[in-house]
């Protein structure tokens, strides 16, 4: 009877749902992504465990504790992914993507990297999750740093990688908060808030498109400048009205539309003044998600709303259809069910809503004390865990009955949300992955129900959109880059590669075919590439930063416009008679910052610069250099220098007493030399203008080293303003031998 319930909840459970599925092939067991087969936490299965008691092994097929973490893991060709914290406390810390087997629970492999040039907390590594490619069977992941791979699903192998913090500016702060990528045709798509170069220097919540195969950049669009959070909504792609849109939660308290396969924005609807964390649900028309922050039009804090999905443009005023106020629902993904909104606010406490209008069915019930997770139904249930408890429940008209409901273990904790396949259901905690089997049941997974369809190409042939790619990307001088045009219509469907006109500003030379020839492009140089076909056009944006050695004196007044990060934060300004660059303090949210100058694969090399601090009542700022993924930090209020890679990691770290003034020129010098797979880090300062010292005033070495990165430049001007003149990047055999 139970196994009946389950399949007959399933299937009322679509009836009105409209959801985009990576590939209509994909079975119903594959969880390709953490929302599931159709993106709503739904899982076609029967015969599923009543309970989640961590304690009770007679429902406990396995657990692995090298599976633990805040991730939701996914699953599919029988394997689960997820990302972990790998050796916590201790002097190999690192971030890892695994790979389990999922009938038994094995580790088949996993892939390490470092944290690198980010405030995140040690306890937040983890928080993105995969997300798999069924067409390839690869695997993709984003790290708390932007570190951003794709990975053979098999082996683990590196297929491409980017360092999205270092190449765009995303940006990696103490909040921890990570977005998770989705796939969708031949992209891989991702976002963050970030600050780069040229017209994107000022902050923006934006969403990079990269081919899934290449990596290359395909297309790049934002929302709102200068939004009041970073934000982690994993997107829902979806098709409303016969067009495929990406539907999401902003940094600026809006939920948005874009067209996934052009970044086009389609539509917008603000709810908050900050950021959306929530995921929404699209079902049918309709775009179900909850905020947990100040409403945008009042002082009433959190709110759930649905939102007509079919408009277009700002339908703040017009695209409600309703709107429950005061609802903190800030993290958990909302369910449906037989016309029934489930939505678990972050305190643990469960309401209900009717779909239709928003009316509340009985009386919200607490479960626990903080809701990280999102919910599942599957089986005629909903589980619900909260970070200390679980419950499972029965939906029903009244709203739902309780059938089990218990705690973790004192020492776990649960954030991640739980999958269901073949029979099983597995939950993520800080201590174990676990798999819960009921070997008394019988199991069946069902077929996925039909999905919507877009319109067919064929009823808009019009070119209404162009589209170049790469559309970013840095190269030197004398690299050669092929462009490619292709249109699309108004819907954003493609429609064929363009025969475009090609040309482009600021140096270079571009053959008919699109071929772009960097030789004789001088210094540090921005580019922009245009493609034409008819009255359409687009641009690509192209950085060409030469090989070292680099020097910058900013006497042409202004701050160089291939740094990432920097121009929005900086001003050039006449000390003295002489131009230097200022990191100022009245930029928002941006006091504390990184400005990267170039390629990830520089090594061996050092850097150097005057600096100065002043004094701001008593208060003097941070200053620092990076090199090759390493920061050395000149601290102002604790009088030290300081080597670090990663701030919560401070064991692989170095401090060494320096005491040094405010309103006083000093010269910086951080060396980076990768000898025997280790990272040998030396620093040095002095006052400008004295001979340089012999010996170094502080010396590191890490085991487990950045072999790569780009140079920079870091800053707190929180308290006072930062000065920066003569900046030179030297490769080592030639920066050592002038000692």
């Amino acid at each position: 009877m139970r196994s009946v319930l389950g399949l007959a909840c399933c299937l009322l459970l679509f009836a009105n749902t409209s959801s985009l599925a990576a590939e209509t092939t994909t079975p119903a067991t594959e969880w390709t992504n953490w929302r599931g087969p159709l993106q709503n936490r739904v899982a076609y299965e029967t015969g599923l465990v009543d309970s989640l008691d961590v304690a009770d092994d007679q429902i406990i097929a396995w657990k692995n504790p090298q599976a633990a973490g805040i991730s939701s893991p996914i699953l599919m060709n029988g394997k689960l992914y997820t990302i972990v914290r790998a050796e916590p406390f201790t002097q190999n810390e690192q971030e890892e993507v695994i790979c389990l087997d999922a009938v038994t629970g094995k580790k088949l492999w996993g892939r390490r990297s470092n944290v690198f040039l980010s405030d995140v907390p040690a306890e937040r590594v983890g928080w993105s999750c995969c997300v798999g490619d069924p067409a390839t069977g690869r695997v993709y992941a984003m790290g708390v740093n932007g570190y951003f791979q794709c990975l053979d699903g098999e082996t683990g192998k590196p297929i491409w990688s980017h360092s999205l913090n270092e190449e765009f500016g995303l940006l990696s702060t103490y909040g921890g908060r990570t977005n998770v990528p989705v796939v969708f045709e031949d992209l891989v798509i991702t976002s963050a808030v970030i600050i780069g170069w040229g017209e994107m220097a000022q902050p923006a919540h934006r969403f990079v498109a990269f081919n899934k195969s290449t990596g290359e950049v395909v297309w790049f669009n934002g929302t709102r400048l200068r939004p009041e959070d970073t934000t982690y909504s994993t997107p829902q792609i979806a098709v409303i009205d016969g067009q495929a849109l990406l539907v999401f939660g902003s940094g600026d308290g809006a939920v948005y539309a874009f067209q996934p396969r052009t970044g086009k924005s389609v539509w917008k609807c603000q709810l908050s003044r900050r950021g959306i964390n929530t995921p929404p649900l699209v079902a049918g028309e309709r775009v179900y998600i909850g905020q947990s922050e100040e409403n945008f039009n009042d002082t009433a804090m959190g709110a759930i709303a649905c939102i007509n999905g079919k408009l277009t443009g700002d339908i703040s005023q017009t695209g409600l259809l309703w709107i429950n106020k005061e609802v903190m629902v800030g993290r958990s993904l909302p369910l449906l069910v037989d016309n029934r909104i489930y939505a678990a606010d972050d305190s643990g406490a469960l309401y209900v809503f009717n779909a239709d209008s928003g009316k509340p069915i009985g009386r919200k019930q607490k479960f626990g004390t903080i809701m990280m997770a999102s919910m599942l139904a599957a089986d005629g249930k909903i589980y619900l865990p909260t970070r200390t408890t679980w419950a499972v429940l029965q939906p029903n008209e009244k709203g739902f009955k309780k059938i089990a409901q218990g705690r973790f273990a004192p020492e776990e904790e649960c954030q991640g949300s739980p999958l269901a396949w073949k029979g099983r259901l597995y939950l993520p905690t800080t201590a174990n992955l676990y798999c819960f089997v009921d070997k008394n049941k019988q199991h069946q997974s069902t077929p996925l129900p039909e999905i919507p369809k877009e319109s067919p190409v064929e009823a808009d042939q019009k070119p209404a959109q162009l589209q170049i790619s790469p559309c970013e990307l840095l190269l030197r001088p004398g690299d050669n880059q092929k462009f490619t045009a292709r249109l699309f219509n108004e819907r954003g469907q493609f429609l064929k590669d363009a025969d475009a006109q090609f040309e482009v500003k600021g140096g270079g030379q571009i053959d008919a075919d699109g071929t772009l020839h960097t030789s004789g492009v001088a210094g540090h140089t921005a580019l922009i590439v245009t493609a034409k076909s008819g009255e359409l056009s687009a641009t690509a944006r192209v950085r060409v930063v030469p090989p070292l050695p680099w020097k910058f004196d900013f006497a042409g007044g202004e701050v160089p416009v291939t740094w990432v990060g920097a121009r929005y934060r900086h001003v050039v300004r006449e000390v003295d008679g002489n131009p230097v660059m200022v990191k100022v303090t009245t930029i928002p949210k941006g006091t504390r910052s990184q400005a990267l100058m170039g390629q990830t694969d520089l090594s061996d090399y050092t850097i150097q610069a005057d600096v100065l601090g002043n004094d701001n009542e008593g208060k003097v700022p941070d200053i620092g250099l990076i090199a090759q993924r390493y920061t050395l930090d000149m601290m102002g209020a604790n009088q030290k220098l300081q080597i670090r890679s990663w701030t919560s990691t401070l064991t692989r770290s170095k401090d060494a007493p320096f005491s040094w003034k405010p309103g006083v020129w000093y010269t910086m010098k951080f060396s980076v030399a990768n000898q025997d797979g280790k990272a040998l880090l030396r620093g040095k300062v002095w006052e400008r203008g004295k001979p340089e010292p012999q010996e170094w005033t502080i010396e590191h070495t890490d085991d487990l080293p950045n072999v790569a990165g780009s140079p920079g430049l870091f800053g707190n001007a929180t308290n006072a303003e930062i000065f920066i003149d003569n900046i030179s990047v030297t490769p080592n055999d030639i920066a050592l031998s002038k000692r």
